[in-house]
């Protein structure tokens, strides 16, 4: 973004401009100012600090009835059908988009992985929803069984052929299940009720991941969030860069976090593989320079024969 320091406030700097010009992440531009207005919003200022602290009790009384009744009422397809009317009808544009690209870039980090580890087959259900309905589909509850289910292939596949996830020469990289997500998106709706911030919308729709799953279905969703620790520890490992593992907020799973903080958890989620992402973007553009910048091998020109003198044997007089 284009800034004038000249007009820069020195005694009161805007947050959230501060961070749209900071470049120590991998984010990509757009996505960053999409969030960041977000943040900046009014409905986060003043509906967040209401919403938070009523959907983590609600998490918890639900959680206390799922003790008793484990599957009574637990619906996905309810789930879907009420997350998918609220984000047409009151979450706002951007973070409907951000929503939605999503599951396109977890999509696509997951097949990157698959196609650069040797002699890897991956069963999976790619998630790319382009609008709102595709949602509808088991999206949220197929997302996190994607990762799950991912991660015992890569680690099945290592412990039979005793390998590990090895460095690859960044020429040598597989990129090709990287590529543009924005443009397939569809365009959002933009009514005057469509006000709701994305970090409300997912403090308000966590406890109905609560009350609509099983217990089962809850606390794995719920500790999905703290496996980008592993999908980074194989992006790190595959291009030789810890990088790529320092940006991950959400800690290992092998300490399970409270199902109570899942909202901002999910929020974080979000971020790691926004960051995961970029960082394999930028890769791929490194790539794609290099290919570039590589001279054409010299075509070799054709062997000419060597120029010598023909002598004629003279016939002998007795010949």
């Amino acid at each position: 973004m284009d800034y004038d320091v000249k007009n820069h406030d020195f005694e009161n700097p805007d947050p959230w401009t501060a961070l749209a010009l900071d470049d120590s992440t991998f984010i990509r531009q757009n996505v960053k100012e999409a969030l960041l207005r977000n943040n900046a919003s009014k409905s986060r200022q003043f509906l967040l600090p209401v919403i938070r602290p009523l959907a983590r009790l609600s998490i918890v009384l639900f959680q206390v009835v799922r003790l008793v009744l484990p599957r009574a009422l637990a619906s996905s397809n309810a789930l879907h059908a009420t997350i998918v009317w609220g984000m047409r009808n009151f979450v706002n544009p951007e973070a409907n988009y951000l929503i939605l690209r999503h599951f396109n870039i977890g999509t696509q980090i997951l097949r990157f992985i698959g196609d650069n580890i040797d002699g890897l087959k991956v069963q999976g259900h790619p998630l790319e929803p382009q609008k709102i309905e595709d949602l509808r589909d088991n999206v949220f509850v197929q997302h996190d069984l994607n990762i799950y289910n991912f991660i015992t292939q890569v680690g099945a596949h290592l412990q039979k052929t005793g390998q590990d996830v090895e460095h690859i020469p960044l020429e040598k990289l597989d990129f090709s299940a990287i590529e543009d997500v924005d443009s397939k998106i569809a365009e959002m709706p933009d009514r005057w009720h469509n006000i709701l911030d994305l970090q409300s919308a997912i403090e308000f729709y966590t406890p109905m991941f609560a009350a609509l799953l099983t217990d089962d279905d809850f606390w794995r969703a719920s500790n999905s969030l703290q496996l980008d620790e592993t999908i980074a520890v194989y992006v790190t490992k595959m291009f030789d860069k810890e990088i790529a593992l320092a940006m991950v907020n959400n800690r290992h799973p092998m300490v399970p976090l409270s199902t109570m903080e899942a909202g901002f958890r999910l929020m974080l989620h979000g971020l790691d593989a926004e960051n995961l992402y970029g960082f394999i973007c930028d890769m791929k553009e490194k790539q794609e320079a290099l290919k570039k910048a590589k001279p054409a091998p010299k075509k070799k020109a054709p062997a000419k024969k060597a120029a010598g003198k023909t002598t004629k044997k003279k016939k002998s007089a007795a010949g």
